[in-house]
């Protein structure tokens, strides 16, 4: 979701191809990022383990094999 917006916005404002690529990239990117220190301090009885290994685990290799493809393609659809 974040990445979607990141590029739709980038295409509003008119930004190169490859600023709004790397702004898509962190902007996923921010969930895997964030997410365990959030977790920590809203539910602190959760299992460390298991939320930031699933951050690390899952969101991490889906955004690099079929996340920054995927981010690029659209991006050069759009026509940044």
């Amino acid at each position: 979701m974040n990445a979607t917006r990141s590029a739709v916005l980038s295409h509003l404002f008119g930004m190169q191809l490859g600023d709004a690529f790397l702004l898509a990239v962190l902007a996923a990117s921010a969930s895997y990022i964030v997410v365990p220190a959030v977790v920590r301090y809203a539910i602190p009885e959760a299992n460390a383990s298991l939320y930031f290994g699933m951050s690390i685990v899952i969101t991490f290799p889906f955004n690099i094999i079929v996340g920054i493809p995927l981010y690029f393609g659209v991006l050069s659809s759009l026509g940044s």
